[in-house]
């Protein structure tokens, strides 16, 4: 299984959405000062993106949560994202320059392109029916599986039963008891 650990921003007893931020492997390379890679990742910064998983561990908005993946959901995705509009596209670009050849009609590498684009519109089409017929197949769902840490209070008056605690919000400390 693939983990990642993500934020809940929004939860209920079935379905939680966690925000993850992509990380480059940028920052533990030794080479990283020359490398254009690493160029790109400061330009394009941290981008973070949001996930639906299914929420079997009671996570609530604001826990740090692992989110999982089976590697065959992975890997079936990546094939339908990538290879399927790209094969596609390949296949009718390579039809249609036979296409032109036989039949005479028009340049064949304009009608290959043609093709091609006709190709890689109907792999798209493709993906996105089986994006549609898959959504909600436990399959291809993230999980949480366990969480690493409990909410953080994000406002003065928030705080545990009974327990005496100074909490630092924007700078100002705030006693509860």
């Amino acid at each position: 299984m693939l983990e990642e650990t993500a934020t809940v921003t929004q939860a209920n007893d079935t379905y939680a959405w966690v925000e993850t931020e992509r990380k480059s492997s940028c920052d533990t390379c030794a080479v990283r000062g020359g490398c254009g890679t690493a160029t790109l990742a400061k330009v394009l910064g941290r981008r973070r993106t949001k996930v639906r998983a299914t929420n079997g561990i009671g996570a609530q908005v604001g826990d740090r949560v692992v989110l999982g993946l089976a590697e065959g959901a992975f890997l079936q995705g990546s094939v339908a994202v990538y290879l399927v509009p790209l094969g596609a596209m390949m296949l009718a670009a390579g039809a249609g320059e036979v296409f032109a050849a036989n039949t005479g009609i028009g340049s064949p590498e304009v009608v290959s392109i043609l093709f091609g684009l006709i190709g890689v519109a109907g792999g798209l089409a493709w993906l996105r029916a089986f994006s549609r017929r898959i959504r909600n197949d436990a399959r291809y769902q993230p999980v949480l599986i366990r969480k690493l840490s409990q909410r953080l209070p994000e406002r003065e008056g928030i705080h545990g039963q009974g327990e005496a605690c100074t909490i630092t919000i924007r700078g100002k400390d705030s006693e509860c008891s």
